[in-house]
């Protein structure tokens, strides 16, 4: 039972999103879509430690989930305008040979899920949720919005695309690009949450760095000479470039600064600067491709041997006009900090709102740095104290220990 489990889970885990994708395309509805799905790996559950596990185990979810679709329509008051479609979708089913026979919806629903007639507070959590799988609890931590109110309106968001039919397209022209933002911000948020993992022992998250990369090479694929496309899977490629650097070998976290470049990603440093350079002659700056030149000034060090703090603050102070977000604020602080003293970074920290921050770990822990740096060891002991509070990462949280032991040692 054990191995079937894992097997189901790693099926969940890898196909989720392009199975999901599939049914709610040719269904129409989103909700009905995730409930067969589910009650398809149920059935798994149930039926695969006695007949084994099949050959082509998402095929065989496919299949299962499709029959549940069908099942819903004949139970429902629509049955007769909906059960011509769902059997269309069994009759594929019944032909197809293997998983790569049907065709990977996950771009359409991203667009779908960030269409106009949807809040637009939803469009990223919808798209975290019903394309790369994250729960409302996951989501909730995330946006720092109460896990009930992220579930309400994902309901009525799931509910809309039902009751206003709304095409499973990629929309083109001025409809695109209407909706290109919050699909990149959803792609960019799922890899963020994948990140946030440094120890790399979360499957799941894991999995959303994979998914990630792989949604944003698609897009740039479709919009070759989107900028902000270009920019988003540079920022990603440059992001994975240095996660072999992350942690040490015995296995604790190594911040940027600190990190051998002798063990970044050659490889995907190369594919990173390529996209950057596409989306740079565009003329066209945006978020993601300030976001990319910023990591792209830290891996100059390669060749280098330093850091140009005083160019990584200039950039973000760019970020900040287009996109003032809270990672955004903080990063400046922080490269402000080493290129013009610790106190001058500090001061902006403190104009950030700290009620509003209580919650968000790397303001702390970048509050507990500076604040040792500063001298103010009683200070920067609590708010290594509260950082830790916040941090789930072991690699993360036994740098943060020695660094709260440290200050404490000598405050």
């Amino acid at each position: 039972m054990f191995d079937t489990e894992r097997v189901v889970e790693a099926v969940a885990r890898g196909s989720y999103g392009r199975l999901l994708s599939y049914l709610a395309a040719r269904s129409g509805d989103v909700a009905s879509a995730e409930d067969a799905l589910a009650d398809a790996f149920l059935a798994a559950l149930r039926s695969w430690p006695q007949d084994g596990v099949p050959n082509k185990p998402e095929a065989w979810l496919l299949q299962a989930a499709r029959r549940r679709l069908i099942d819903r329509a004949r139970l429902s008051r629509t049955a007769e305008t909906r059960a011509e479609p769902l059997r269309e979708i069994l009759a594929e089913a019944d032909s197809m040979t293997a998983l790569d026979a049907f065709p990977d919806e996950r771009l359409k629903l991203l667009f779908v899920c960030a269409h106009p007639a949807i809040d637009s507070r939803v469009h990223t959590p919808l798209m975290l949720q019903v394309v790369l799988g994250l729960d409302a609890a996951a989501i909730a931590e995330a946006f720092v919005t109460p896990a009930s109110t992220i579930g309400q309106r994902l309901s009525r968001a799931k509910a809309k695309i039902k009751s206003t039919r709304i095409a499973f397209s990629v929309p083109e022209g001025a409809e695109l690009q209407r909706r290109l933002p919050a699909v990149l911000e959803a792609i960019y948020a799922a890899y963020a949450r994948g990140w946030d993992d440094v120890g790399g022992a979360d499957a799941e998250r894991r999995g959303l760095i994979d998914e990630s990369v792989w949604l944003a090479r698609l897009l740039t694929e479709l919009l070759p000479s989107e900028p902000e496309a270009l920019g988003l899977l540079a920022l990603l490629e440059y992001c994975e470039a240095r996660r072999p650097a992350r942690k040490s070998q015995l296995g604790d976290y190594v911040p940027i600064s600190s990190q051998d470049p002798g063990l970044w990603a050659h490889q995907h440093l190369i594919r990173a600067a390529a996209a950057l350079a596409a989306a740079a002659a565009q003329r066209r700056a945006g978020r993601f491709q300030l976001e990319a030149a910023i990591q792209a000034a830290h891996v100059e060090r390669a060749r280098t041997g330093r850091t140009d703090w005083s160019a990584i603050a200039l950039l973000y102070e760019g970020l900040i006009r287009i996109a003032p977000t809270i990672g955004a604020l903080l990063g400046r602080a922080a490269a402000v900090a080493e290129a013009q003293g610790a106190r001058v970074g500090f001061a902006l920290l403190e104009a950030l709102p700290g009620a509003e921050l209580d919650a968000h770990q790397p303001y702390h822990a970048l509050r507990a740095h500076l604040e040792e740096r500063l001298g103010q060891r009683a200070a920067a002991a609590a708010s290594y104290a509260r950082a830790l509070a916040l941090t789930h990462d072991p690699a993360v949280r036994r740098f943060l220990e020695i660094a709260h032991q440290r200050v404490c040692v000598t405050n």
